[in-house]
């Protein structure tokens, strides 16, 4: 995962791409995101290369004006690439967590086995997004469970290339300029400082520690899946990192998203008995009754 070369951009072979991509057998029918950005595009392209049944879905946010546009770019490069196409059309309100809301409105409306053209960039992105707010060992993780990544070996720059080599009329989202997003500002911003700092690329170090912290968090889990997270006698008597991992599976599973190590860390003084509840992640609560936990859903929601 070298840094591309500085000045004119650099060719790419297809066949040296799809040696370092994990895609299914050929044959097989999938389901790819397609944005019309460069990554989504090379991954239509290459799961096309590689043989793969492949059906190319576009979400249309409404966001910006131009977005029947690129919905309409997204079209023509999948038959381009001689793939099928389907669009779904969401509504995003403008307001507060836009960037997190339109991606969770996003994979709501795409597959569930689908696949993403993520590279190696955006994981190494993803860890320090996740590190800044306190996702713990498995923020470090950058964990990509629940949708396909096969393009994670790949650097952006080789994506980019491929699209202008296959002529691809690709789109471009301003909000991927937009600083005001963390993850934008990382991007623009952190990673270059960062690899000045270094004097090196920074983004195979951190593909690294993910996978570091990965295997970790494998042999954390297997210890915490024998923890009942409800149990404050269970959650106190194994170590802190079980006990934070058997928390953090529960919480995700019961409020959809995970908790941060903060949210994490007070929940563990309430199965510690320092405290009888605390609020945790997007509003929740978790309260502790006769040594037993329990998550209570955010004041003033409906409950069924």
């Amino acid at each position: 995962m070298s840094e591309a070369p500085s000045g004119a951009v650099p060719t790419v072979r297809i066949d040296d791409l799809l040696a370092r991509c994990t895609f299914p057998a050929p044959g097989t029918a999938v389901a790819c995101g397609l944005s019309g950005g460069p990554d989504s595009a090379a991954l239509v392209a290459l799961a096309a290369a590689t043989g793969l049944e492949v059906t190319a879905w576009h979400v249309d946010h409404g966001l910006r004006s131009s977005s029947g546009c690129d919905a309409e770019a997204a079209r023509a490069i999948a038959t381009r690439l001689g793939a099928a196409f389907e669009l779904r059309r969401v509504r995003v309100d403008p307001g507060p967590n836009l960037e997190a809301r339109a991606r969770i409105a996003r994979y709501e409306a795409l597959p569930d086995d689908v696949l993403v053209g993520h590279t190696a960039d955006d994981r190494a992105e993803t860890v320090l997004f996740n590190i800044g707010r306190g996702g713990g060992l498995a923020g470090a993780a950058a964990p990509h469970t629940g949708v396909g990544r096969p393009l994670l070996r790949l650097r952006r720059f080789e994506t980019h290339a491929l699209c202008e080599q296959l002529a691809l009329a690709c789109v471009h989202d301003p909000m991927n300029d937009d600083r005001s997003f963390a993850r934008v500002a990382i991007r623009h911003e952190v990673m270059p400082a960062l690899a000045e700092a270094l004097g090196r690329d920074p983004v195979p170090l951190l593909n690294r520690h993910a996978d570091l912290a990965s295997q970790a968090l494998e042999v954390v889990a297997e210890l915490a899946a024998d923890v009942d997270p409800t149990s404050a006698a269970e959650l106190s008597a194994a170590p802190a990192a079980v006990a934070a991992e058997a928390l953090r599976g529960w919480i995700a599973a019961e409020v959809g998203s995970p908790p941060t190590a903060a949210s994490i860390d007070r929940v563990l003084d309430v199965a510690h008995g320092r405290c009888v509840a605390t609020e945790i992640t997007g509003g929740h609560r978790v309260a502790r009754t006769a040594g037993r936990l329990r998550i209570e859903p955010p004041s003033g929601a409906l409950t069924s």
